[in-house]
């Protein structure tokens, strides 16, 4: 791995990417406490990067179209080795991504 002059790696830790992304999140969407991230925007037939953010209180937050294409990028960027045919939800506050087909599902009351 090739180090810039400052002696920090050009690549650094993907721990420290996940948490750096996390945190750029929460500057851009004020209150957000989780970001559930799928290839499926409602407004679109075909594939799009699409982001749903919610609060701490389970509330969710409106985001404009290009900020939530954004974050659903961002975070794809972040973790491509995800499964993203399927939905994926990202807790800001510890970086963690995980499946969210299943609690999506249990929201709707199924």
């Amino acid at each position: 791995m090739s180090v810039i002059p400052s002696g920090t790696p050009a690549c650094p830790d993907s721990t420290d990417r996940r948490r750096r992304l996390a945190l750029q999140l929460a500057d851009m969407i004020p209150s957000a406490a989780t970001v559930r991230v799928s290839l499926r925007d409602p407004g679109v037939v075909w594939p799009h990067p699409h982001a749903r953010v919610w609060d701490a209180e389970g509330r969710p937050i409106e985001l404009s179209r290009t900020r939530a294409t954004v974050a659903a990028r961002w975070i794809v960027r972040v973790w491509p080795d995800a499964d993203w045919t399927r939905p994926h939800t990202l807790d800001l506050a510890s970086a963690v991504l995980t499946r969210s087909d299943s609690a999506a599902a249990s929201r709707r009351g199924r």
